[in-house]
């Protein structure tokens, strides 16, 4: 076969600070998907792409190649319209568990494909395994049949979704272009393209423990995203919300599943909670379900029914015991004075080297590792009183997450308190 392009000519254009035609993008990324384009010639692109940008035509092209490497889903057979939610990631976000069963028990339908943690920030398909039985990988028809009986399915995205961005997310991981909001622009929406909803909504978190720790860098990200979605003929709404503290009490696997069982029955954190409602107040006003309000049905138990029903049609046993991590240490205030912050990053940190995440994508994670917090930022404390618990089945990693967790959680005086975010900051789209 004679390729219509080369890659260093293409790697040139956008060196130079060209745009790049759509024959070259709809070149570039089937070629790279092949084999014909190498590793490090589609690394120095998208390092000219984080240097250089892109216009909205090339990433809504850049985006539409990506889509057209795999195969799209269909969910027309559904009774139910379809609606999806998805996360930039952060520390203790565990929405995605109460918010996809609470919308299926609005009228909705969620097909909600997830993602594993690296680093700092957790993964709810990590979450979910920490339940006996649960299943992560479901085929097509699977997912379909879950989808009409449950009308909420959280699973991992097959193969045949947009493999493009596997091959490029793999190589943006290790080469320092992770950042470049074209390439997490199309990354993200290729998929949620592809996988069918007819309407998105898109959580963009910014703070310390966010990709995003610049608010206006989240902006200009979520109107990426929301511009490709509704291009591509999906209803697209995206929230800016706050990361500069965690979710929650909680950040881990089995401890997160079990905070949102807190949330599903009609506790909870009031954050989680807050969050989880606004979340699916959106979703459903984005497909004319608007009627119904989700706070209700939080409370009346029929979104826990649909979280029982989810699990158990993923082989999961809602009523089994989480694990839990083997050895513990508590972490207390050597002071009187004022929890002056508590900081997303660092918690995500301790709670990933605690064994919560993974450091390579074959790492595996320990179901009950974490930590769970017990003051507020702002919070009053005295000398001696607990701040944190941390969990591991290794206890040789208690001081290096102990280290991190000594500058995430200080204690000080009044005036020292940092300022924190809003929970929601803007909302762009619909």
């Amino acid at each position: 076969m004679v390729e219509q392009f080369s890659a260093v000519e293409v790697i040139i254009a956008k060196r130079d600070g060209g745009e790049l035609t759509d024959a070259q993008i709809d070149w570039v990324v089937g070629a790279y998907t092949r084999g014909v384009v190498a590793d490090e010639q589609m690394a120095a692109l998208a390092m000219a792409i984080l240097l250089n940008g892109m216009t909205r035509r090339e990433i809504s092209r850049w985006t539409t190649a990506m889509i057209a490497s795999g195969e799209r889903m269909d969910f027309s057979s559904l009774a139910r319209p379809t609606v999806d939610k998805h996360s930039t990631g952060g520390v203790g976000d565990k929405i995605t568990l109460p918010l996809a069963p609470l919308v299926a028990a609005c009228g909705a339908a969620v097909p909600q494909l997830s993602g594993r943690g690296l680093g700092h920030t957790g993964g709810t398909l990590d979450k979910l395994e920490s339940i006996p039985g649960w299943r992560a990988s479901l085929t097509n028809d699977e997912m379909l049949d879950v989808l009409g009986d449950v009308g909420a399915v959280i699973c991992a995205a097959g193969d045949g979704l947009a493999p493009a961005d596997k091959k490029l997310y793999a190589l943006r991981d290790v080469t320092g272009t992770v950042e470049a909001i074209p390439l997490i622009a199309s990354s993200i929406m290729s998929k949620k393209i592809a996988e069918g909803a007819s309407a998105l909504v898109l959580d963009v978190k910014t703070g310390s423990g966010a990709f995003m720790k610049d608010p206006e860098r989240a902006r200009e990200l979520a109107r990426t995203m929301v511009e490709l979605g509704n291009d591509a003929g999906v209803r697209t709404t995206a929230l800016i919300t706050a990361m500069d503290v965690p979710l929650g009490r909680t950040a881990g696997n089995a401890i997160e599943v079990a905070e949102s069982l807190e949330v599903l029955a009609g506790g909870g954190p009031s954050d989680v909670r807050e969050l989880t409602v606004v979340l699916a107040r959106v979703m459903l006003g984005a497909v004319g379900l608007d009627a119904v309000d989700p706070g209700d049905l939080l409370d009346d138990g029929r979104a826990m029914d649909s979280w029982k029903a989810m699990v158990r049609a993923q082989g999961g046993d809602p009523d089994a015991p989480l694990p839990q991590a083997r050895e513990s240490q508590v972490v207390q205030a050597d002071r009187d004075g004022v929890v002056t912050r508590l900081d997303a990053y660092g918690v995500g940190v301790a709670a990933w080297r605690l064994g919560a995440g993974r450091a390579r994508k074959e790492d595996a994670v320990q179901a009950g590792a974490g930590v769970r917090w017990h003051v507020a930022q702002g919070q009053r404390v005295t000398v001696g009183q607990t701040l944190a618990t941390l969990y591991t089945d290794t206890p040789e990693r208690f001081p290096a997450a102990l280290t991190d967790l000594s500058g995430a959680i200080t204690v000080g005086a009044r005036e020292d308190v940092a300022e924190k975010l809003p929970l929601v900051l803007d909302r762009i789209g619909h």
